[in-house]
């Protein structure tokens, strides 16, 4: 097992270089390469004891594969596969396929981490990898977009890379586990930067305009699996380091309050679900020691919705409100939205009452408003009209990158199949009703615009300043 992890770890390194040798197949290699992923992923959850492999010596790189990594991995295998399916016939270059596969790459590196600088060296390659994706339009606009997400990305790891010199100090190792016994500022200065890869709270309002302004496909693999980065190693840590746990709730409840507190509100379908998809990242936070299924589930989700907005007739929901888009369309929308509402028979009910089972007391109420949020947000998709237009027929990648996306919502409602009893299915059902009743009775006719200010460049650098500040505060607490 550990020579086929390192042989899947540099797979998509070697075929993404390739590509470009061979570039008539470059569609083939990039979705094999995925498709391994998917296999390699599927395996993990048949490993019941974990694998940790110690690279170079005692102080260098440390890796570990286990079920929680799974999740992870599985989520970035389909979400790749899918996007690279919907865009088959659009005539990509090889340079996206090598760039959307060193991603993939990278993303896979980072799921199986446990040390600090090879988790800072892949991550500085996906940075550049989403950069390069962003700007694949070469417009003006895209090119500023994927240069003001380099620039927050790379200030915010140099916090980070002080941080990790701080623990190799206190351990002479780069492990997690030093984080147990580090300096409080090795804590704070880590975590800040891992806040803004992961768009965790306020640290993650550079998010929704990366997202929406992004091709479709780059922004479904920004939001369904790259900002999971961030938050992937939180949970390891949290895992490992049990005096970190009660932070790491803070931040899931904090970001899954803020980030439908904008979604509800906002009229442009990406910018939506960007938004959202900072409030579903604190439902992974929330409760780490189940937050893989929810990754997973929400990665689906997240990833066929963007692609699904791909091809609406109009980004503007007052716009489509009085547009009804194909009837295909929007069963494949309806899908998506009921998963992430929760509603039964989809893997999101599953994620999202194992999540609350396994949520402290004084967290209920804020995730219970979260879902009721949700509820609201996604029933702007729901009840748009719907009919047998000539607009929005697509072709055939799209539906293959949907039964591969929505089947996997469905495929995985089996995950935690004990959530169906009477109790646990009559909540969400009762918490999406109400939803529902918000949105027609309050927001669907709401005309509040909340303002953007805090999303442009130089307050974002500002927020990690005051973010570093509150994290100092948290950490020093006796």
């Amino acid at each position: 097992m550990s020579t086929i992890t390192i042989a899947w770890i540099a797979l998509p390194l070697f075929v993404g270089f390739s590509i470009y040798l061979i570039p008539k197949l470059d569609r083939y290699l990039a979705l094999g390469v995925a498709m391994v992923s998917v296999e390699y992923g599927t395996q993990l959850f048949l490993t019941k004891s974990p694998l940790t492999l110690q690279l170079l010596d005692s102080f260098g790189v440390t890796l570990l594969v286990d079920q929680l990594s799974a999740f992870f991995i599985l989520t970035n295998g389909l979400v790749t596969a899918a996007v690279i399916l919907y865009c088959w016939q659009s005539g990509k270059t090889a340079f996206f396929y090598t760039q959307t596969i060193i991603l993939h790459g990278s993303v896979n590196a980072v799921f199986i981490c446990a040390d600090f600088i090879s988790l800072y060296v892949a991550l500085e390659v996906i940075s550049i990898a989403a950069f390069l994706l962003i700007a694949y339009p070469r417009t003006d606009r895209s090119i500023w977009v994927a240069l003001r997400y380099l620039f927050v990305s790379n200030t915010a790891m140099l916090f980070y890379l002080v941080g990790a010199v701080l623990v190799y100090q206190a351990h002479h190792s780069f492990a997690f586990e030093g984080l147990r016994g580090a300096p409080p500022e090795a804590l704070a200065l880590i975590f800040v930067a891992l806040l803004v890869k992961g768009g965790i709270f306020v640290s993650g309002l550079w998010l929704p305009l990366s997202h929406s302004e992004s091709e479709s496909p780059v922004s479904a693999l920004l939001s369904g699996v790259v900002v999971k980065t961030g938050v992937f190693p939180l949970l390891r840590c949290a895992l490992i380091v049990e005096e970190i746990d009660p932070i790491v709730r803070i931040f899931g409840v904090g970001t899954a309050l803020l980030g439908v507190g904008y979604a509800v509100f906002e009229k442009d379908t990406k910018r939506m679900l960007a938004f959202h998809t900072i409030s579903q990242l604190g439902f992974i936070l929330a409760a780490p020691e189940v937050g893989g299924f929810y990754a997973l589930t929400h990665g689906l989700v997240k990833g066929a919705l963007f692609l699904i907005a791909g091809v609406l007739p109009s980004r503007n929901l007052k716009e489509l409100q009085h547009q009804p888009i194909n009837t295909q369309i929007w069963i494949a929308l309806a899908i998506a939205s009921f998963s992430i509402s929760g509603f039964p028979l989809l893997s999101g009910f599953g994620a999202k009452v194992l999540t609350m089972k396994n949520l402290v007391p004084w967290q209920v109420i804020g995730m219970n408003v979260a879902a009721l949020g949700t509820a609201i947000s996604f029933a702007k998709f729901i009840f748009l009209p719907h009919g047998d237009s000539s607009q929005g027929k697509v072709k055939l990648d799209f539906w293959l990158a949907m039964i591969l996306l929505l089947g996997g919502l469905i495929a995985a409602n089996g995950v935690y199949y004990q959530a169906y009893n009477f109790a646990n299915i009559t909540k969400p059902l009762v918490t999406i009703g109400l939803g529902w009743l918000a949105y027609f009775l309050i927001f669907k006719r709401s005309v509040i615009k909340l303002p953007r200010v805090l999303e442009e460049f130089d307050h974002l650098i500002g927020v990690m300043s005051l973010m570093l500040v509150l994290l100092f505060w948290m950490v020093f607490q006796p």
